[in-house]
């Protein structure tokens, strides 16, 4: 059998801890900066583990990560 393509944008956006958890970078800090307190964008900064429901999809786009 083939090995596994990864799918590109997937391995962009996500990594894996030496735990297993999957982390990725939080939404909202693209625009209307403006309007958002000091305090939300600084917690934006922090990376964010992914639920489990949505774990178990990225596992299968980003197999060798």
């Amino acid at each position: 059998m083939p090995k596994m393509k990864t799918h590109r944008a997937s391995a962009k956006r996500f990594r894996v801890t030496g735990s297993g958890l999957i982390i990725k970078n939080k939404a909202g800090r693209r625009h209307d900066l403006g309007k958002k307190t000091s305090k939300r964008k600084r917690n934006m900064r922090k990376a964010d583990v992914v639920a489990n429901a949505d774990a178990k999809v990225v596992r299968q786009l980003i197999p060798y990560k």
